[in-house]
């Protein structure tokens, strides 16, 4: 991966280091309600670009535009004089326990996946890009962080990227984690990222989306080649990986029993009789909730060779808990097909496994699926045989923010 420094924008009306205000989450993890949190929390906040409001008879593109002008022209964010990598940490407590992982922003170049330098993990979607890609032809402005993962087994990237000194910048998300940035300038010191990254191959975490827009918009952009990144070692520590549990809801004459009955032609049945909340599933194991009922599919080991698996997939494709529950429950239970997947008609996600839950119970959906997370080694394995893991296959925990540091593209 050919990395390069970048002079990031960066909140210039700041009185301090905390940027909490003008912070945000990824434009996907953004609901309504968060939107307007984030709307209050400052008028400043990035918020206002990468995710602009639909307001009756007003291009929110354009307005994006509008509001990028005037907060460059105001000097309210203004572009840091050397080019700089910027060591990114965030430290979060899941579990009881309080993690921090590190990571580095730079600029990266950016390629079709068939030249092998980035690989993706999970298919896309269409509608995410067009809008993505309008935005970015709109502002020029490259807000979104890529979350990439890169192999450093003997920790020499993670070395050469650890941060001195105070932050730059640092803020507390809406879920109270903290990130803190901070900047390398020494020629030196850039050179010997560039060296120690450029034979590396990079994997897409998160935002498969906006690295598709990238490709697509250097195309008819020459001079836009690079594109902004945050690159985490993969044998680092806090590299936390969570579940994102199926929500279904709309499949005509929908039971669990019906479903438990159908499903034993693959799964040992039986009712769960604790919280599922607490409920820890497995790669061959998924929970069920639908109203007050609680259950657990296991695969059993005979079963597994019957099932209808999509050609050329590796063992480690079909040993992932996503893909048991879709080709063995979704697909030929439910009728919940990849087009059906790919329309978002009948399923929803979430990575809150008592959220999941709750919607069961409350009737918001017909059934949820309470999966396990796919594991950094399956994701590597998946991802090294040349395969593509069912859409939402991960939730990377914590997100990484906009508005810590952002690159804006020449010519736009």
């Amino acid at each position: 991966m050919n990395v390069k420094p970048f002079g990031g924008y960066r909140y210039a009306e700041a009185t301090g280091a905390d940027v909490s205000a003008v912070v945000a989450p990824p434009y996907d993890q953004i609901d309504a309600p968060t939107q307007d949190t984030l709307l209050a929390m400052s008028p400043h906040n990035v918020v206002r670009i990468t995710l602009p409001r639909d307001e009756p008879d007003v291009d929110r593109y354009p307005a994006a535009r509008h509001v990028l002008d005037a907060w460059l022209t105001q000097r309210v964010w203004a572009a840091d004089d050397r080019p700089a990598i910027y060591p990114y940490q965030q430290t979060y407590t899941i579990g009881g326990k309080t993690i921090t992982r590190s990571s580095f922003i730079a600029l990266g170049e950016v390629s079709e996946y068939a030249r092998g330098v980035v690989l993706p993990h999970e298919r896309t979607h269409s509608g995410p890009k067009k809008d993505r890609m309008q935005l970015l032809e709109a502002t020029g402005a490259d807000t979104g962080l890529l979350f990439m993962l890169v192999s450093d087994p003997d920790r020499a990237i993670l070395a050469a990227t650890a941060p001195t000194g105070e932050p730059i910048a640092e803020a507390r998300d809406l879920k109270s984690e903290l990130h803190r940035l901070w900047r390398i300038t020494d020629d030196a010191a850039i050179a010997t990222i560039r060296r120690l990254m450029a034979p590396k191959p990079v994997i897409i975490a998160d935002g498969h989306h906006r690295y598709e827009t990238a490709v697509a918009f250097a195309k008819n952009h020459p001079g836009a080649t690079d594109k902004m990144m945050a690159f985490c070692t993969l044998e680092a520590p806090g590299l936390t990986i969570l579940a994102n549990h199926r929500l279904v809801h709309g499949v005509p004459g929908f039971s669990l029993d019906k479903l438990a009955t159908a499903a034993r032609a693959w799964f040992d049945v039986a009712p769960f009789g604790g919280d599922p909340t607490t409920m820890t599933p497995t790669s061959r194991t998924i929970g069920v909730v639908a109203g007050g009922k609680a259950m657990v599919f296991r695969l059993r080991d005979d079963a597994a060779r019957t099932i209808a698996w999509p050609a050329r997939t590796s063992r480690a494709w079909r040993e992932l808990s996503v893909s048991v529950l879709h080709e063995a429950l979704l697909k030929p239970l439910l009728g919940i097909t990849d087009d059906t997947l790919d329309a978002r008609t009948h399923v929803d996600y979430t990575a809150d496994q008592a959220a999941a839950v709750r919607a069961a119970r409350e009737g918001r959906c017909q059934v949820a699926f309470l999966i396990a997370p796919t594991t950094g080694a399956e994701l590597s394995a998946v991802v090294n045989a040349g395969e593509l893991m069912p859409q939402k296959s991960t939730h990377f925990y914590p997100k990484m923010l906009d508005g810590l540091v952002w690159h804006r593209l020449d010519g736009v």
